[in-house]
């Protein structure tokens, strides 16, 4: 069976990332992108790794009828636009933040406000690894934020396993590219001024530990730096848990948390170069990998994770997590492996 699908905002980094996925989707048909700026535009005329796509932006304000829509849009426009969203399609699967948070107050706190309160406790978070028994017949699929995928596939195993409880002292430091800022990223995200960097953008404060707290229960300390690459994110978190913790506990816990995960791959000091998680190793795909070290005279653990922000941390986990609301088999359309050697993500 085949499924159509629409992109709204299918002119920007995502949603040229989600026309990539779904143009070469064997279940969805494509038969919408819509741009306020580049209507009537080529898709190949914005992305020209599409160029091969018989089809142009079209307005947001009318939108086709299909079965599931994805919505590349900037935070605050799906809360506006849900009710039409949804008269236009049986899915939506929405990549803003709009839908992340469990309640109005959390985005009282984080954001500006919610204007569909009422709404929150229908979606369902996209990460499969954290919510896939939720996500079978989901009709509002909001996906998560990169920085918070990435720190809670590195965290997760830990508490599923027991070693961490909440109570402990976390710190994450995460390095991401600058296509998190978006194709309207600004003059910090312009070539001249990103290049070379390492740059705290988010020393405190960052909106995505808000995630963090409301899926695995942690409040963690948590910086953000800006860094000279182009996909990525990579998160570093420092963990002192409350008792003794040896490699086999970690291998046995990481094991149990990601052996049957299509996408998740566990690195942890093992041979050759790249012997923790690497944004480069799996650029322009959905895995995500995960590693640790241990420092036992600090009593402190030390948890890798690296994902694509655009794939794993975005376009792919909505993907993802459509095929699985939908029966379909979850990886498909996902499966490209990385490129090596490469150049900057």
């Amino acid at each position: 069976m085949s499924y159509t699908a629409s992109v709204v905002g299918g002119s920007g980094f995502t949603g040229g990332e989600l026309l990539r996925l779904l143009n070469g989707h064997p279940d969805f048909e494509v038969v919408q992108a819509t741009s306020r700026s580049y209507e009537r535009k080529t898709v190949g005329h914005q992305h020209p790794n599409l160029r091969e796509m018989d089809l142009r932006f079209t307005s947001p304000t009318d939108l086709e009828s299909v079965d599931v829509l994805f919505a590349a849009t900037p935070h605050g426009v799906s809360m506006e636009r849900i009710d039409a969203f949804q008269d236009a399609a049986d899915t939506v699967v929405d990549l803003s933040a709009d839908f992340r948070l469990g309640s109005e107050s959390q985005y009282d706190e984080w954001y500006d406000g919610h204007e569909r309160p009422e709404l929150l406790d229908k979606a369902e978070y996209a990460l499969p690894e954290l919510n896939r028994d939720n996500l079978p017949g989901a009709d509002l699929i909001a996906s998560g934020g990169c920085n918070a995928t990435a720190t809670i596939l590195g965290l997760k195993p830990l508490f599923d396993a027991g070693i961490l409880s909440g109570d402990e002292q976390v710190v994450v430091d995460v390095k991401v590219g600058s296509s998190e800022g978006g194709a309207g990223g600004g003059a910090a995200s312009s070539h001249p001024e990103r290049s070379g960097i390492v740059r705290p953008y988010a020393p405190t404060g960052h909106r995505h530990e808000a995630e963090i707290e409301e899926f695995l229960g942690l409040s963690v300390s948590f910086t953000v730096h800006a860094v000279d690459m182009t996909r990525g994110a990579a998160a570093t978190a420092h963990v002192f848990p409350d008792g003794p913790v040896g490699k086999k506990d970690l291998w046995s816990a990481y094991r149990d948390a990601y052996d049957d995960e299509p996408f998740m791959r566990t690195v942890a000091g093992g041979g050759g170069v790249y012997r923790y998680p690497e944004p480069k190793a799996v650029a322009g795909t959905n895995h995500g990998e995960v590693g640790f070290e241990l420092d036992p005279g600090n009593e402190r653990l030390v948890v890798f994770s690296a994902i694509d922000n655009m794939m794993k941390g975005s376009a792919g986990q909505a993907v993802h997590a459509a095929n699985i609301a939908l029966g379909l088999d979850e990886t498909a359309g996902l499966t490209f492996q990385g490129l090596h050697p490469v150049g900057a993500p």
